[in-house]
């Protein structure tokens, strides 16, 4: 059941957050404008953990965090405060939880991403504000097999199972072949639930997002992802336009004038570090 005071945003401070003034209706033009500017507005990026500062999920930390500070955040951020957003405008939203598979070693690896499944008219709509440079940008059928366009390429979900577990694939059309993202499981998670998830993220060992940078931006023009101080610049099929490593300087101005974050002065150690590291293989 939904509520109304745990789901509780600013929801003028989000709209003028994502430069968003149309309908607020639980309707599918609604969700897709929402999807499309959200990721533009509100870049991915995991700077907080290499900082030491850890991440919070709780609702007032986010909405200081994203809304206010005119900071990003990784998937259980964006998408936390996603789902709260959809819900205050009366759509029916659940918590689901992905397996990565883009840029994993092979394997099955656990599930660590938090996505959104919305409910219109009976049928579920995929939703991941979250996703670092590959983010979709526009709602897609979360049972449907087609092919599915969105604004940024071609997206499509399939049929698989981890160790007999059914889950659904979802793939993007990338440098002409199909490129595995992620695997949704089937299911909801209560909001407590992704608490022990986050801690793992920003803390343990195996998680690349303690010991790389992941940082995104999706305008409604191309896609822009640094992986450490690798650059990479993709238009809207998905195809590389730009692709290189990057010196600290042009990190900090990347970060600024692409990216959109305001570049404080604690982080030029965090950022040294990461053009040491170099791009991780």
């Amino acid at each position: 059941m939904f509520d109304a005071a745990a789901s509780a945003v600013d929801l003028n401070a989000y709209c003028r957050r994502i430069g968003y003034d149309g309908p607020r209706a639980p309707t599918l033009d609604v969700l897709s404008a929402i999807a499309l500017k959200h990721p533009d507005a509100i870049p991915f990026e995991n700077l907080d953990v290499l900082l030491g500062r850890g991440i919070s999920i709780a609702r007032a930390d986010v909405d200081a965090k994203l809304i206010a500070g005119g900071r990003g955040g990784y998937c259980y951020e964006q998408n936390g405060l996603l789902k709260r957003v959809l819900q205050t405008l009366g759509f029916q939203v659940e918590g689901l939880m992905a397996r990565v598979l883009w840029m994993a070693p092979a394997g099955a690896p656990p599930r660590s991403h938090q996505v959104l499944g919305v409910t219109i008219e009976g049928e579920t709509w995929l939703v991941d504000a979250g996703f670092g440079g590959c983010v979709l940008t526009a709602p897609l059928r979360l049972f449907s097999d087609e092919v599915q366009d969105s604004p940024h390429g071609q997206f499509r979900i399939v049929d698989t199972a981890t160790d007999g577990v059914a889950e659904r694939q979802v793939q993007a059309y990338l440098s002409g072949r199909w490129a595995p993202l992620y695997q949704v499981s089937k299911g909801a998670w209560a909001e407590v639930d992704y608490e022990q998830a986050n801690f793992f993220t920003y803390t343990h060992p195996s998680s690349h997002f303690t010991w790389s940078m992941t940082v995104g931006r999706t305008t409604q023009a191309a896609r822009y992802a640094l992986k450490n101080n690798r650059f990479t610049h993709r238009d809207l099929t998905g195809a590389v336009v730009e692709q290189r490593d990057l010196t600290v300087d042009e990190l900090e101005a990347t970060l600024r004038d692409v990216i959109g974050l305001s570049v404080a002065p604690d982080w030029r150690p965090v950022l040294e570090k990461v053009v040491a590291w170099g791009t991780p293989a």
